[in-house]
Parts: C-alpha cells; sequence; structure tokens
C-alpha cells in the first residue's frame, strides 16, 4: 500500500540548506526549522543553519513515557519522546545538555547569570511534532529506468519503502509523460525454471512487492561489481500522452 507520509532521500533532505528553506533529520523524522530560524534571529541560530539538511540524531536521545489515555487492554500507552542528550561536565561535575556545536534554540544556558526566558515555550521544537513534514527512508535502493522508445536511460536512488506509483512521480522529473509507459521487467513470472520475459509491474506495490530484491550484499559477497544488482525497469510507450 501506499506510503501515508512523504519518504525523502537524504540527498532530497540535504537541498534544504538555506536559512529560508531549512530542514534537519533525526531519528527518522524531518523537521522544517525554517519558521523557528527566522523567529529566532541571533547566534543561537547558527549552530541550526550550519547543520541545516543534514541529519543530527547525535544530538537527541529517545525515551519512553507513559501516555495517560489507555488502549483497548486498558494499559497505559507509551510514547516516545525526544529528548536532548546531556553529559556530565568534567569541571562542574553537574548534568549538562549535550551541544557540540554550541548552544541552539530552546536550550538553556550552562552559566545561571545568562540573561533567559524562565517561561520558554511549551514544547521546545524537537519535540514540536506539527514540524515534521516527512520521514528519511530505511531502505535507499538504486534502479535503472530505460525508455524503450528513446533509448534514455536514467539510474535513480529511491526510497524502497515507496511503490513503483511514488516512483513513477519521481521519474516524471525526467519524462512528464512517464504514466504513457507501461513500466515492464525481465523476470520468470511463473516459477523459477520458467521461461524470462517482460511482466508489468503492480504499481500500488514496492520493487519488492514486486520481486525487485536488493541483491547487493550477495554481489558483493561473490564480489560481482554492484551495477549487475541494480535492477531495471523498461518503459514500453502505449501511444497515450497523459501528463504525469
Amino acid at each position: 500500500c501506499a506510503t501515508t507520509m512523504r519518504i525523502y532521500t537524504p540527498a532530497e533532505v540535504a537541498h534544504h540548506s538555506a536559512p529560508d528553506d531549512a530542514w534537519v533529520s533525526f531519528h527518522g523524522n524531518i523537521y522544517d526549522i525554517t519558521r523557528l530560524i527566522s523567529e529566532n534571529e541571533g547566534p543561537l541560530v547558527g549552530p541550526l543553519l550550519k547543520n541545516a539538511g543534514a541529519d543530527i540524531s547525535h544530538w537527541f536521545d529517545l525515551t519512553e513515557s507513559a501516555d495517560e489515555s489507555e488502549n483497548s487492554n486498558g494499559e497505559k500507552k507509551k510514547v516516545v519522546v525526544v529528548e536532548l542528550k546531556t553529559h556530565v561536565d568534567a569541571v562542574t561535575n553537574l548534568r549538562r545538555p549535550y551541544v557540540p556545536h554550541g548552544r541552539f534554540v530552546h536550550v538553556p544556558p550552562n552559566d545561571c547569570s545568562v540573561e533567559w526566558d524562565s517561561a520558554p515555550a511549551a514544547l521546545p521544537w524537537w519535540q514540536d511534532r506539527t514540524q515534521i513534514v516527512g520521514r528519511v527512508s530505511r531502505d535507499l535502493r538504486k534502479i535503472r529506468i530505460k525508455n524503450v522508445l528513446t533509448r534514455q536511460e536514467h539510474l535513480m536512488e529511491v526510497p524502497g519503502e515507496e511503490t513503483l506509483q511514488e516512483i513513477q512521480q519521481r521519474y516524471a522529473e525526467f519524462n512528464w509523460h512517464a504514466q504513457s509507459y507501461a513500466w515492464r521487467v525481465l523476470k520468470r513470472a511463473d516459477g523459477p525454471h520458467s521461461e524470462l520475459k517482460f511482466t508489468d509491474v503492480e504499481l500500488e506495490k514496492t520493487l519488492e512487492e514486486n520481486g525487485l530484491v536488493d541483491d547487493t550484499q550477495t554481489f558483493e559477497e561473490l564480489s560481482i561489481p554492484n551495477d549487475a544488482a541494480i535492477p531495471v525497469i523498461h518503459l514500453y510507450f502505449k501511444d497515450d500522452l497523459t501528463v504525469a
């Protein structure tokens, strides 16, 4: 089935690295911090700007806590909370926030003499799930798409969690008429010993669900070039100029 939240590759997240278009990712989620940066000008946005477009999972820990609501069995629901990492200061022997790139927005100062808002925002930005714009793929796959009509070929890196229909939308960057082609793969459709033939993919399924498994590790173990493990999808023109 189709994914419910947009999945991005790390390369796509990296494109959002400007002050007026800034994303960061941590623990699988992608946060749009553009507004946070614009509303908090000054030195505290420096670490965020420096790491815009990057993964900052090493700044945070995930902890479980009990929710006030109950599940169908009458048990307290468990919710995962993002917490700022801490460490024991070598000088003071006190536990302090772990900020490897310097203190940033919503992190309290170590020095109590520093002016600090005693009534900060209800939620620190890293716990504000309304800022989540998508998830980072945990299963990056390379595929080669070959247009049989034009003989053009494109190597793409796509999230393995996506359906072929979602991948088709990505391919529209190269061909607006992506939906005007039959998407086919060469495989043994009737069993491991059957004849190889071009078979239409099922667009509502993922690559793996269509039988296009990731054999990269196996090929590496056999010292076979990784390129040989990249599945090829052949596009056959259907004489229908539908705009994707």
